[in-house]
């Protein structure tokens, strides 16, 4: 065996599936069993189903008039949870998002609603990737997925590109990342496509009741902290004052920056878990994870280099958000509680899923979690210590 061919782009890491085998399927890390096969009959002969069947994809993009002839993969990024491949082949240049391997809890990973929640983005300016082509039928892949363009640009992480690691360019990077926010939770939500996208009356209600009803699902553990959360949150709720579009993990780490000159969002990427609702939901979620030098680390910082100097500090981006909204922000430690306290219960599940042996592919965020799960549900606690 050959380890496949490792190889970067602008715009995040392109890493391969894993080691090549002496049958053309590509090994997935940490199991024996493949993620990228070439047909139907190697995939039949494995007790998990691949990510790809590329005979199978073969044939869908050509039904779609995208590209001819051979097709070349690379799988991007490094997620645990949806999955996101660049295929290349004679016209075509392009990216396939799909789910991860089923079973599939409900109401998760529907990436078929995800596509068109950027095709009802993309007339109202918002920056998203142009969708070419979606598939709902479960035989191809055994989940939906779509397919869109591929775009050339930089995502934030843990290092930054030369052209926006100037002291004055990070500070436009932080500024940009509000102000696209801002944006987009002033489209108008009230009539057209963007208006089916969810019901946003009672959502914070919602949110409160449904991630409390998933703890005991997934724990393996007493930690009293989630009980005295829930119950502040619902006792504090606030009432939300006006209906927008929310991305649901609004963060430095989930958008496009243009590959060369100053700082300019090119695509927000990441739509699952979009609806309309409360906005100050993500603008909450925005500033708990961001990391703050003046602030302590949480787990959920997943773009460090904001630590650096000139990035808008969480104080600097919270003025400048409301600045362009007008909105009244005295309860936003609520939201950042809110934010923490699921990234606690939604981390216990991959705490819990590693203990049972389900994540043979992690890296270490399994098992982190045995610490860092109190120690999300301590900073929550002083957020909430926080509210007037």
């Amino acid at each position: 065996m050959t380890p496949a061919p490792v190889t970067s782009q602008a715009g995040g890491t392109v890493q391969s599936g894993g080691t090549v085998q002496s049958d053309g399927t590509v090994q997935s890390q940490g199991t024996g069993e493949p993620e990228v096969v070439d047909n139907q009959d190697q995939a039949a002969a494995f007790t998990r189903p691949p990510l790809l069947v590329l005979d199978n994809v073969r044939s869908f993009l050509d039904d779609a008039g995208l590209g001819t002839g051979a097709l070349r993969w690379e799988r991007i990024g490094d997620g645990q949870s949806n999955v996101t491949f660049r295929l290349q082949r004679e016209g075509a240049d392009v990216v396939l998002r799909r789910g991860p391997r089923p079973p599939l809890p409900k109401s998760t990973h529907d990436m078929a609603r995800e596509a068109r929640i950027q095709l009802a983005l993309a007339p109202l300016g918002v920056p998203v990737p142009r969708i070419l082509a979606v598939c709902e039928d479960e035989s191809v892949l055994g989940v939906p997925f779509y397919v869109m363009e591929h775009l050339h640009g930089t995502v934030l992480t843990d290092t930054v590109p030369p052209h926006l690691d100037s002291e004055a360019a990070r500070r436009a990077t932080s500024t940009a990342l509000v102000d696209t926010l801002a944006d987009l939770h002033s489209l108008d939500v009230s009539g057209g496509e963007i208006a089916r996208l969810g019901r946003p009356q009672g959502y914070l209600e919602r949110q409160v009741a449904r991630f409390a009803s998933l703890w005991d699902v997934n724990t393996t553990r007493d930690l009293p902290a989630v009980g005295r959360l829930a119950a502040w949150l619902e006792e504090n709720r606030p009432d939300s004052q006006r209906d927008s579009v929310i991305h649901g993990d609004y963060r430095a780490g989930n958008l496009m920056f243009a590959p060369d000159g100053p700082p300019r969002v090119t695509a927000v990427l990441d739509w699952e878990m979009a609806t309309l609702g409360d906005p100050l939901a993500d603008l909450g979620y925005l500033t708990a994870t961001y990391a703050d030098a003046d602030e302590p680390f949480t787990p959920m910082e997943l773009t460090p280099v904001t630590r650096l100097p000139g990035y808008l500090r969480r104080r600097d981006l919270i003025e400048r958000y409301q600045e362009r909204m007008s909105l009244d922000l005295g309860a936003l430690p609520w939201y950042q509680a809110l934010a923490l306290w699921k990234a606690a219960i939604f981390s216990e599940a991959i705490h819990a899923r590693w203990l049972r042996g389900e994540r043979p592919g992690d890296t270490g965020f399994g098992a982190a979690m045995e610490h860092g799960v109190p120690q999300l549900l301590d900073v929550a606690e002083r957020l909430a210590s926080r509210l007037k």
